[in-house]
């Protein structure tokens, strides 16, 4: 039986702490300091009689009983969220268009829909997951209520934006060899990761070829992942145990930075209000950003 002293609130910040990996980063957002927040994982784990977390070179990870209660976690706030939004809110009903960039889509945001799926079941979504030079095509056609893309395929301001910094990995066994071109994993060529890769690459003169272009990130951390070249991959899709991070030593540009933004039409109706209530939750709670 969960003890009744493990809180909401205790239950938000240890999810916070596992999605980051970093207690100083979750310190930081919430305002606090990162001892106290230490002190709060440790009576987490008092009064669950368990380890939660291993430290890592990286920061911190859940144990095998941390990913556990994770899920449950996961789990409980999300039926408190979905509880709250159906007794304060009148049903909803209607249709939302999303638009995701695919490099985004593997993430948190799509849990994020579920949980308004689950508060709305009336409201009908729309999704389409796609490149960033298409949803900026379609944004401009006037075809999407809600986007979450670059920045820069735009030419308006979003409502809130964030940074996701990009790490060179490889596979643990993968060794880059400076007498031949850089093997690349990557997006296709409509995609602004790979013309950044490819940018970064000529700054420090490093030759380059790819070896593997999908519109898939499950796809290219797969392809990563068996060694068939370098790939770059927000925190957050770096599987621990099967990529290796690469620094500036081993051959490779720093860590690239890209600047992601959600935009809303101008003209809203309630229904595009609760999607982008939900969405904006979980880009103003990043993992890694």
């Amino acid at each position: 039986m969960i003890s009744e002293q493990i809180g909401l609130d205790l239950l938000r910040t240890y999810v916070a702490v596992c999605r980051q990996g970093s207690l100083s980063r979750v310190a930081e957002q919430m305002g606090r300091t990162q001892s106290a927040l230490s002190m709060q994982m440790r009576r987490l784990e008092s009064l669950l009689e368990r380890p939660l977390f291993r430290r890592t070179g990286r920061g911190v990870v859940p144990t095998a009983e941390g990913e556990l209660f994770l899920g449950y976690a996961t789990r409980i706030l999300a039926l408190s969220d979905e509880a709250l939004a159906r007794l304060r809110r009148a049903e909803l009903s209607g249709s939302v268009r999303i638009g995701l960039a695919e490099e985004v889509a593997a993430s948190a945001l799509p849990a994020a829909l579920g949980r308004l799926r689950r508060a709305h079941p009336g409201i009908r979504l729309d999704v389409s997951v796609d490149h960033s030079v298409a949803l900026g095509r379609q944004w401009q056609e006037d075809e999407l209520d809600i986007m979450i893309a670059p920045t820069s395929v735009v030419p308006v301001d979003a409502m809130v934006a964030w940074s996701v910094e990009l790490q060179w990995v490889c596979g643990q066994d993968y060794v880059p060899d400076d007498a031949r071109p850089l093997e690349l994993v990557t997006f296709d060529a409509h995609c602004m990761w790979r013309r950044r890769m490819i940018d970064a690459l000529a700054g420090i003169g490093r030759e380059h070829r790819v070896t593997f272009a999908s519109q898939s990130i499950a796809a290219l951390q797969t392809a990563v992942e068996h060694g068939l070249g370098v790939g770059v991959l927000p925190p957050d899709s770096i599987r621990t145990g099967k990529l290796r991070v690469l620094k500036p030593s081993d051959g490779v540009p720093g860590p690239l930075t890209v600047q992601y933004g959600l935009y809303a039409c101008d003209r809203r109706t309630p229904v595009v209000d609760a999607a982008i209530d939900i969405l904006l939750e979980e880009v103003r709670t990043p993992r890694d950003r």
